[in-house]
């Protein structure tokens, strides 16, 4: 663990809580909306509710220099015995050592270079199993997975045998009201975090030490201490999901449900193209049924110019090809005044001969969070003002996206870059504003462009889009992953260029990286061997088992290592 010590600017941690309260105190009269997987949205917009939240505001406010001064003593008791003044810890998922080593001796990470030789690096062993909610969630809680109960990305349900999201689970609320054909849900949805364990920024808040916690996996849904969080890995989109992306295309055949998002084909009408935008369910579906909702836009192609024109609600978008538009808020209006917001970026991949869309998985806006996406409150809400719109899916770069050919690699490459921007901001105002205590943030791009990228740095890869050249030579591609740890590098060096007098800076990694070149269907060899079995006349399990005989099944397979 390296320590470095520099002279940087000092913020402050009163500044922040100032802001903080107030943005708090302007956003507690607006009554937001809680989406779940498959659960819909739990209307907040009563009067009581309102009136709850107005009490809230004015006993926050009335108490707020009490807190703070009794804040303060406990803080200053806390520091006043502390070896070090701040601690910074900067998390690169998926950081290979084995990369770091070789291209640190080549010269190309002096930043990490100049770490080892100040303090420690050491290759670390990671948990059993190697993947990221796990390590994650040991670094946190310093237990294993035995304890802290996250052993994959998804666990089961023992009654069904179905599949959910292992860190949280979301249900509807208990009761609803049937107004005429409609059912109208009453009360918040339960949203229950399943990883067990005490993160240790808890013990740390409770010794008076403040820490500002940025997109660490598996802290969703964030839990109270004393301190700021944003949630990372495990956000969902609007829909509920870990991301869903929407393709459009005039092309013949596309339309249809693909594995991490969905396509449709363009409506022509005229010159212009037609679509929808699939959002969430319907938070009052009729009695008979649910149904999602969904906006209808409209795309004007200009072949000659390479861009288009799209209109959806209110916004006008000017799209260039090859180029993702802004952050683009969009309402999802249902019955009974129920509005929805959500965030989306639109991609024009293509517009002559045939002109294609990709818009990415429609997420929580920080802004007016339909779920709580930070604590306090209000802390997604100030990042929101400060920078703007952000990416708050757990898992935001969509590689799903790449698999599907709705995206290429260049497309990929420029979303991950762009979301990494975000982070990267957020990151340096929290250290800023973290002038004393634990600052903690975790970047998620070295893990992502590895997977999608290492089959370009292997010559005869088999899932590589292109070879690298006769004989074995290298690719622009080929040089992507070496980009990246640059980029990881520079980072790094700013951070060092911050430090002042007393920090300590560590930069961990939950786990390595190494070729994949083959997979195993353990589904398949169970069933060839007789462990699970399916229906009489049915060829394969089909989505979700439905296809599966439960009762002459033995075994089954699910997630990354779940037998």
């Amino acid at each position: 663990m390296p320590q470095c010590k520099d002279k940087s600017k000092r913020g402050t941690s009163g500044a922040r809580a100032a802001l903080l309260v107030f943005a708090l105190l302007a956003c507690a009269l607006e009554a937001r909306a809680y989406v779940g997987p498959g659960a819909g949205f739990a209307v907040l917009s009563s009067f009581l509710t309102l009136f709850l939240a107005f009490v809230y505001a004015l006993i926050a406010l009335v108490t707020w220099p009490l807190r703070q001064i009794w804040r303060l003593l406990r803080r200053r008791k806390a520091y006043s015995a502390a070896r070090v003044r701040r601690v910074i810890i900067v998390g690169f998922d998926g950081l290979d050592p084995d990369l770091a080593r070789r291209w640190m001796g080549e010269g190309k990470l002096p930043h990490f270079d100049k770490l080892r030789q100040m303090g420690t690096f050491r290759t670390l062993e990671t948990t059993h199993p190697p993947i990221s909610p796990v390590a994650w969630s040991t670094f946190l809680t310093g237990v294993n997975p035995g304890k802290h109960n996250i052993y994959d990305f998804l666990a089961r349900d023992r009654q069904t045998y179905m599949p959910y999201l292992s860190s949280a689970l979301v249900r509807g609320p208990k009761r609803t009201l049937r107004l005429g054909r409609y059912r109208l849900p009453i009360g918040r949805p339960q949203i229950t975090a399943l990883r067990k364990g005490v993160p240790f920024w808890h013990y740390l808040a409770k010794a008076g030490v403040f820490s500002s916690v940025i997109r660490v996996p598996i802290t969703f849904p964030p839990e109270k201490f004393g301190g700021v969080l944003l949630s990372g890995m495990c956000v969902p989109d609007l829909r509920g999901s870990q991301g869903t992306f929407s393709f459009y295309s005039t092309r013949p055949g596309i339309a249809g449900k693909h594995e991490g998002g969905v396509k449709f084909a363009f409506e022509r009408v005229g010159d212009t193209l037609r679509g929808e935008l699939l959002g969430p369910d319907d938070p009052s579906p009729p009695v008979n049924g649910k149904s999602e909702l969904r906006i209808p836009f409209v795309l004007r192609p200009e072949a000659t110019k390479r861009r288009g024109v799209l209109e959806i609600g209110k916004s006008r978008i000017k799209l260039a090809l090859g180029e993702y538009s802004e952050w683009v808020e969009v309402k999802f209006r249902a019955g009974l005044g129920i509005e929805i917001a959500g965030i989306c970026r639109f991609y024009l991949k293509e517009v002559a001969p045939e002109v294609e869309l990709y818009v990415t998985p429609v997420q929580i806006d920080p802004r007016k969070p339909a779920l709580p996406i930070s604590h306090p409150l209000g802390y997604s809400v100030y990042l929101g003002k400060l920078q703007g719109p952000f990416s708050t899916l757990g898992l935001a770069e969509d590689t799903w996206g790449l698999n599907e050919n709705a995206l290429d690699d260049d497309a990929f490459l420029q979303q991950c870059y762009q979301i990494h921007d975000e982070r990267e901001k957020m990151f340096f105002d929290a250290m800023e504003k973290t002038a004393r205590g634990v600052c903690i943030c975790v970047f998620d791009i070295t893990d992502r462009v590895q997977h999608m990228f290492w089959r370009h740095m292997e010559p005869g890869h088999p899932a590589a889009a292109v070879k690298n050249g006769n004989g074995g030579g290298r690719t622009e591609k080929s040089e992507v992953i070496e980009r990246m740890y640059r980029r990881m590098d520079a980072l790094v060096g700013r951070v060092m260029e911050q430090l002042d007098e007393g920090a300590v800076l560590m930069v961990v990694s939950d786990h390595g990286f190494k070729s994949f070149r083959r997979g195993v269907n353990l589904n398949s060899w169970l069933h060839r061997n007789g462990y699970l079995a399916l229906r009489k006349g049915a060829r394969e399990s089909a989505e979700w088992f439905a296809q599966v005989d439960w009762k002459k099944t033995r075994a089954y397979s699910m997630g990354l290592n779940g037998l």
